[in-house]
């Protein structure tokens, strides 16, 4: 599948040091670190790619707008490592990761986000079409970088199979609607709305997060962690009873579903 892209952007893969160097760059802007610490320094970068990684960048014009890490897991499938991208770019991102992995005779792609991030969450399983098929309890322990200092690192990993087409899935899990607004209440949230609900054919989850738990973190930190342990609670004893996170909506409400058992 070919994406449009705006005019006078280009992705590209990235082999050369110096060009290795900018996107380690990149990172750093956008993980607020320093660019003397950078989250993937270049020559770990380099190291991935002579070892049969890729690195893709997105380029507006002469300048830098994105880029994305993928190596090979087990089984010949690949995982990706890193993703980031200005504002409209991030499908185009993923759409050239997807190609290389594709050209290599992969299946699927894994990779992890925060959960409590409502507009990733809603790039990955809305907009990509991947599946949450795994909740990761403080995956990377402390984190020191300027998004997520001060919380602790629970992990979503989605699973992208590589050979559906591109689009947004039908409702409700696109939309998180369906029976959502009559479903019992399960939980509440930290601050004191439903978190949780679920229905009564007990197929259908649905869980709500912050509508900015980056901004959430930096003015009340002790607050952004008790959000994070209540949707971990509701997420935990989900994916145990066998649900995996299907869809998000706009106004920030996971939709999880299981199968009907025999």
């Amino acid at each position: 599948m070919t994406l449009d892209r705006p005019p006078g952007v280009s992705i590209r893969s990235v082999r050369d040091v110096a060009g290795l160097a900018a996107v380690a760059d990149y990172f750093s802007d956008v993980w607020q670190t320093p660019r003397t610490a950078p989250p993937y320094p270049a020559e770990v970068l380099h190291s991935l790619v002579h070892a049969g990684g890729a690195v893709h960048a997105a380029y507006d014009g002469a300048r830098l707008a994105g880029a994305s890490v993928a190596v090979f897991g087990p089984g010949g499938d690949t995982y990706s490592l890193v993703a980031a991208a200005d504002q409209g770019l991030g499908l185009a991102v993923k759409q050239a990761q997807r190609d290389w992995a594709l050209g290599l005779g992969a299946r699927t792609m894994r990779w992890t986000f925060d959960p409590l991030i409502g507009r990733n969450a809603r790039f990955n399983l809305a907009k990509l079409g991947a599946t949450g098929t795994e909740y990761l309890v403080d995956f990377y322990g402390p984190m020191a970088d300027g998004v997520n200092d001060g919380d602790e690192s629970d992990r979503m990993t989605v699973t992208w199979e590589l050979g559906e087409e591109l689009g947004e899935p039908s409702p409700p899990y696109e939309t998180g609607e369906g029976d959502r607004e009559t479903a019992p209440a399960t939980h509440t949230a930290p601050d004191g709305g439903t978190l949780a609900c679920r229905d009564l054919a007990d197929r259908r989850i649905w869980c709500r997060v912050p509508q900015d738990i980056v901004g959430l973190r930096a003015a009340d930190p002790a607050l952004a962690l008790r959000w994070r342990r209540a949707v971990r609670e509701v997420f935990t004893e989900a994916f145990r009873e066998g649900f995996t996170a299907t869809g998000m909506s706009r106004d920030g409400w996971y939709t999880l579903t299981r199968k009907a058992t025999a």
